[in-house]
């Protein structure tokens, strides 16, 4: 059983800035009234699209971070009712997601909200009831218990030492709990993604994994037996080890591929962890966040409205493929979630991932 909760952490927390630049997506945003609350009504979808997403074992769950893009109107979005325009941003976060998750190769999606405030059952359980039984969440842990710095609101800048992090309690109780209470059988890897740890943890590698495994093991302690897998995704690759890959297994935790410009590439990160080998123990989870050689501002401000391929990175794409398909051969679990940084429309690399998956040509874009 988990901890009853014991640090209540309310929206607003300064553990929890919202980082400079990055906007609240959802529930904290004010809404605008009236014609954007309609409801948002899904694309057609190609027959093509159809083969593949048919063609595509079922063990393989593809899909975005986040759901609310007006520039995906036309690949995942009907146009509104009454305008005939793109819904916004701000309806898309409140309603798109029923139509998201009716796309058929989108059977996941990042939700990466709760990296910077913790959600309550019922939150998580509301989105549950809106996606088919066979849909899970990747869901992304609060900063507040991987980040080792409290973060300055609105600029992100290192104030100080968190005292949360590494806390394995307050993150069952405020986070593990309530996800997997409210979003229940869809309820997919919990990700706790380890920004850059700074120097101070990272001139002692074989203490800082022996932490992070402890903490691991901790939550996976008060955790249900079989429940979903706890991931860990590292942005220093001097973490990217045998060794972490070891106690990771050793604390009942998996390793979660961070295909992002710090990071060495997606195969070569796959085989240090050992997921490329046929008896590998552990499902595959990988997030493919940010195109080799782009910073984040950089990549978004060169590929927004993310309604194209802007760059194409078809050796990720080949080795995502190959270790999809040879992992869901093997009886394992995939879940990999595309950002729109990672080639410029997050629905067309999901369409062209799985197209390599299954062996097939996509529509051109």
């Amino acid at each position: 059983m988990l901890l009853p909760i014991t640090l209540p952490i309310p929206v607003g927390d300064p553990r929890f800035p919202v980082p400079h630049g990055q906007r609240s997506l959802f529930d904290d945003e004010p809404v605008r009234p009236v014609g954007d609350r309609q409801a948002v009504a899904p694309a057609d979808v190609t027959p093509q699209v159809r083969e593949i997403a048919a063609t595509l074992p079922s063990r393989i769950r593809l899909g975005t971070s986040s759901w609310s893009f007006p520039g995906w109107t036309g690949l995942v979005y009907s146009t509104a009712a009454r305008t005939g325009k793109p819904h916004t941003e701000a309806t898309l976060a409140k309603a798109g997601l029923p139509a998201y998750a009716s796309h058929p190769l989108l059977r996941t999606v990042s939700l990466d909200r709760t990296f910077y405030a913790p959600l309550p059952a019922a939150e998580f359980a509301r989105y549950a009831g809106q996606v088919p039984a066979d849909f899970r969440f990747v869901v992304k842990a609060p900063a507040a218990f991987s980040d080792p710095f409290v973060r300055a609101p609105g600029s992100g800048k290192i104030a100080g030492d968190n005292p949360a992090f590494l806390d394995a309690a307050a993150a069952a109780a405020t986070f593990v709990q309530p996800a997997i209470t409210g979003l229940g059988t869809r309820c997919g890897p919990l990700v706790f993604q380890f920004p850059p740890l700074g120097r101070r943890l990272l001139d002692d590698l074989p203490r800082t994994i022996a932490r992070i495994a402890a903490f691991m093991t901790a939550l996976a302690r008060r955790g249900p037996a079989g429940g979903p897998p706890l991931a860990v995704e590292v942005r220093d690759p001097l973490l990217c080890t045998a060794a972490l890959a070891a106690a990771l297994r050793d604390a009942g935790a998996v390793p979660c591929l961070a295909i992002h410009a710090r990071m060495p590439p997606v195969a070569d990160q796959a085989a240090t962890f050992g997921l490329d080998h046929a008896d590998a123990p552990w499902p595959v989870v990988a997030r493919w966040n940010l195109h080799a050689g782009r910073a984040y501002e950089e990549a978004r401000a060169s590929y927004f409205p993310f309604d194209r391929l802007v760059e194409d990175d078809a050796p990720t794409r080949a080795a995502l493929a190959r270790l999809a398909a040879g992992a869901a051969a093997g009886g394992r679990a995939v879940f990999v979630t595309i950002n729109n940084k990672a080639e410029g429309s997050a629905p067309l690399s999901v369409v062209r991932l799985a197209a390599a998956i299954a062996g097939r040509e996509p529509d051109r874009d």
